[in-house]
């Protein structure tokens, strides 16, 4: 319980995955290739993240992940589930295309939604197999003498994925898939507490769905209701920690797409922050904050307000992962007081506004200019928290 009061009042964070070293994606490529066995690259797998651990804890971050070195992709958080074969598609599309940027495709602009691309039919009742980000944990908790978090796709983030109408043999409703997939979840984060995990993050980019123009033309295309949508999603986030509350720490992520350097979802937090925020339960509520695409810091005014542990703790995620562009202390200070005007900036904390690498590629900047922007969070919280 001391250290889940530690983690509950982190003033840093990060969102998960870190850019892989080209050796680790030539050896992801050789694989999918057939040209190198599964168990040579897990070898490999294990000492980038010796590497990537031992660099956080030198800079003296006081959360670390382990880079998602061992997924093709983010998704991947939710494989090895009979019945979803989400694993294997993102196998084949990246051997298809491994820079995971299509031709008319652009850094720093909006590409391509991903949920649209890798819709994925269900082919039987869904049933965990095999606890993929337990596998990592484990691994991540060999290694690290600093507390590790896990990182897997939110609920509704893979129910906006599932290609419901090729499933209807298996599933008649939305409603039907999502329960299974809360109660899949619900015991993959039950068994990573259990082994000893400290703090599991939800990533649920699908959040932004709900305010984004071309999602939600889709959803009444569709004859759904985006706010009936919106409230289920919630009740499904909830659902999958609540069991396991107070066992550790909970955060969610949400953000617009990080796909190389792309985005996919446009929108603020205005149309669904009163929901959003007064209904999610989770202890750490991490928002994308890096551009004008997230609009202001006024919904933050519908976050519960407390003391730590009674409230949530909003991270800003402040610094870019898609350029090298790197912020400075001042400039970040400056958006925290600001932030501050809404929310006691003793419920706030920084992180980078999502991963440096959701897919193997990567975003486009250098491995310097990522532990650089890592090093300006740091510093940033010591000298706004002391």
């Amino acid at each position: 319980m001391e250290r889940r009061a530690d983690l509950l009042t982190l003033r840093v964070d990060q969102v998960g995955s870190l850019l892989r070293p080209p050796s680790l994606k030539d050896a992801f490529l050789a694989c999918a290739k057939g040209e190198l066995a599964r168990e040579a690259l897990d070898e490999l797998v294990e000492q980038a993240v010796r590497d990537v651990v031992a660099r956080q804890q030198a800079i003296g971050f006081p959360i670390v992940t382990d880079g998602e070195f061992g997924r093709i992709n983010w998704h991947v958080s939710f494989s090895k589930i009979e019945g979803w074969a989400l694993d294997e598609a993102s196998w084949r599309s990246f051997l298809a295309n491994p820079a995971m940027r299509h031709e008319h495709e652009r850094a720093n602009t909006m590409g391509a939604d991903a949920v649209q691309s890798y819709k994925t039919p269900v082919t039987a009742r869904l049933r965990l197999l095999s606890n993929f980000p337990l596998g990592e944990y484990r691994r991540l908790a060999s290694i690290a003498t600093t507390p590790g978090k896990a990182m897997l796709m939110g609920p509704d983030r893979v129910s906006q994925m599932c290609d419901l109408p090729a499933s209807k043999a298996t599933y008649s409703s939305a409603d039907a898939f999502l329960a299974d997939v809360v109660d899949v979840q619900s015991r993959m984060v039950g068994e990573l507490v259990a082994t000893g995990c400290p703090y599991v993050q939800l990533d649920e980019p699908s959040y932004t769905g709900y305010v984004d123009r071309a999602t939600l033309e889709r959803m009444r295309a569709a004859g759904e209701d985006p706010m009936a949508n919106l409230r289920r999603a919630i009740k499904a986030s909830n659902a999958v920690v609540a069991p396991h509350a107070g066992k550790a720490v909970f955060g969610i992520h949400i953000c617009r797409g990080n796909r190389a350097s792309m985005w996919h979802r446009e929108g603020t937090y205005d149309g669904i922050a009163e929901e959003l925020f007064a209904t999610l339960r989770f202890d750490r509520l991490l928002l994308e904050y890096d551009t004008a695409r997230a609009g202001g810091f006024e919904p933050l005014r519908f976050v519960p307000r407390g003391p730590v542990g009674s409230a949530p703790i909003v991270v800003l995620g402040l610094v870019t992962t898609k350029t090298g562009t790197v912020e400075t202390v001042d400039a970040l200070q400056r958006r925290i007081e600001e932030a501050s005007r809404f929310i006691d900036i003793a419920q706030l904390a920084i992180s980078p506004q999502c991963g440096f690498a959701s897919g193997m590629s990567g975003n486009d900047l250098s491995h310097d200019q990522q532990w650089r922007k890592l090093e300006v969070i740091l510093e940033t919280a010591r000298r706004v928290w002391h």
